[in-house]
């Protein structure tokens, strides 16, 4: 998933308007669209005041350290796929 998608996902998750968008973080709305769309690929500061006015932050992951990082976002815990996670050990799953 790119970032603008990832973006756009946050976007509809928060209910932000691209006018919203644009009035917090002063970039124009038909921009706001172009980035969000992917039709522009913008500058990383662009991206950032986007995700922080859905209050969210990018984070760059380095490669070797994606699959952990999936994994704990997933909620498994990290190790062996076959380890129940944390939420399917709380619910006695």
């Amino acid at each position: 998933m790119t970032i603008a998608e990832q973006l756009q996902q946050r976007r509809r998750q928060t209910g932000k308007t691209l006018q919203d968008l644009s009035h917090l973080t002063a970039i124009s709305m038909p921009q706001v669209s172009n980035v969000l769309s992917g039709k522009v690929d913008s500058r990383l500061s662009t991206y950032e005041a986007l995700a922080d006015a859905m209050d969210a932050s990018l984070v760059l992951i380095p490669k070797h350290l994606l699959p952990e990082v999936s994994r704990l976002l997933s909620g498994k815990s990290i190790g062996p796929d076959d380890v129940p996670s944390a939420v399917e050990r709380l619910l006695g799953a």
